[in-house]
């Protein structure tokens, strides 16, 4: 069944726009609630949390009251991060949670992703199921996000990260932290002071209209800056709803999500406690990966863009560690969905046992050279017809063989062709790919 609103990570777009907006989310929240009741579960309760954009409590009051006309009951938990809706989701035995956000976009954005029962992602499937029973309903939504029952999600999620390391583990140390004017600025820093650190903020002052705007996780100069004017040991960004960070070491230096995943591998992997010995990443992620990870004794299982594919697979081959290059990382010993801080907390612990700075951890992996594209388009014409394209794709395979990677996808949350070139040198790459984007270019209406 094919997918028609639901993306790579949820529904997604301007605020305003054909799908973003009150009417279709009440009729998108009724939906949600009837496909509940047709599988066996009435009055469901369904958890609303939402990141800090203006227009979210407008959405979240408006999916709110589609629950309730479906027949479920929904309670807010107000600003919360992702993984806090998912962490109560999975504990509190709701039967959904949904988080109003548009993640690492612009604030003029926003959208919605579902959580099941057991606090991970709706797959494709049950995503399709909800749409086939999509009505567009009319009428105006309640008057007020207050007027929904209210729990808390924050202080349950804060005590459970504090567990993942020891009572003052981070004595002595000083974090820079940028929260991206989005939903981690009341819970990573929180948990950062009480485990000891000396906690210096950025991005922490949100206004609804500055998420994300030139900090987090998409933008970490300015973090970077900050660890080196404060002589910082790490820097952590999020993104605007906190399932994802980009790390900083020491120096100033930016450390990926791939940087992170190759150090907790390795670090597991020497001492034994990596299960199946397998490490599950998405097809974005840099083959130097695979080349460290597998010196260490482990492998690397590949997945489709998008954590929640990470997490299925994950979940398929009992693996517990996984995640993507830009920062979404998952730790299945804490929850089952992308976490920035818990990912965040986890370097810092391996920091704390090795005695070992990020910049000297983060040598374990070395990276293929890598150079990545995108082409804003009017039009998703499918790929297969795309024959100029196809034949670029087909003759640099050919010439890069089993030296590199090519990777040629549209953008599962944005209308946007995106491009991947590995390769054996920083030249073949670059070369590569602009005979790539030439041939697209050819044969698409280019925005």
């Amino acid at each position: 069944m094919r997918r028609v609103y639901f993306g790579t990570d949820g529904v997604r777009g301007a605020y305003g726009g054909k799908v973003v907006n009150e009417a279709f989310f009440t009729a998108l929240g009724e939906a949600a609630a009837r496909w509940l009741g047709a599988r066996g579960v009435r009055s469901g309760k369904v958890l609303i949390g939402r990141d800090t954009r203006e227009s979210g409590a407008s959405l979240a009051r408006a999916l709110g009251t589609g629950i309730l006309r479906g027949g479920g009951c929904a309670v807010s938990l107000g600003i919360v991060p992702t993984p806090a809706v998912s962490r109560a989701t999975r504990l509190g035995g709701a039967a959904l949670g949904a988080v109003i956000t548009a993640s690492h976009n612009p604030a003029s954005d926003n959208g919605v992703k579902f959580f099941g029962p057991d606090g991970a992602k709706l797959t494709d499937e049950d995503e399709a199921s909800v749409e086939s029973v999509l009505v567009q309903a009319g009428g105006p939504p309640y008057p007020g996000e207050g007027d929904l029952p209210v729990e808390s999600a924050l202080e349950p999620y804060i005590e459970g990260a504090l567990r993942l390391l020891p009572a003052g583990a981070l004595l002595g140390w000083k974090v820079a932290i940028d929260t991206a004017n989005g939903a981690t600025c009341a819970s990573t820093p929180t948990v950062f002071t009480a485990l000891g650190a000396a906690v210096i903020c950025l991005g922490n002052r949100p206004d609804g209209h500055n998420i994300n705007d030139a900090v987090g996780s998409e933008h970490p100069e300015a973090l970077a800056r900050l660890v080196v004017s404060t002589g910082s040991r790490l820097g952590v960004a999020h993104d605007g709803d906190g399932d994802r960070c980009v790390l900083c070491d020491e120096l100033g230096a930016i450390v990926d999500g791939d940087e992170v995943l190759a150090v907790l591998a390795t670090h597991a992997l020497a001492r034994g406690t990596l299960p199946r010995k397998t490490l599950v990443v998405t097809v974005q992620s840099n083959l130097g990966l695979d080349r460290a990870v597998e010196a260490a004794g482990g492998r690397v299982v590949r997945t489709a863009v998008g954590d929640r594919y990470v997490a299925e697979r994950m979940r398929e081959l009992g693996a517990c560690l996984g995640g993507e290059s830009s920062g979404h990382i998952l730790n299945f010993d804490f929850g089952p969905t992308g976490d920035g801080l818990a990912a965040a907390l986890k370097i810092a612990g391996v920091m704390a046992e090795t005695g070992r700075p990020l910049s000297e951890l983060r040598r374990i992996l070395r990276k293929f050279p890598q150079a990545s594209a995108a082409l804003a388009v009017r039009e998703r014409k499918p790929m297969e017809s795309l024959g100029a394209l196809a034949s670029a794709v087909t003759a640099l395979e050919a010439e890069l063989g089993s030296a590199g990677r090519v990777l040629v996808r549209y953008s599962g949350t944005e209308p946007k062709l995106r491009f991947l070139v590995e390769g054996p040198t920083d030249a073949s790459v670059r070369s590569g790919l602009d005979r790539l984007v030439a041939a697209a270019r050819s044969e698409l209406d280019v925005l």
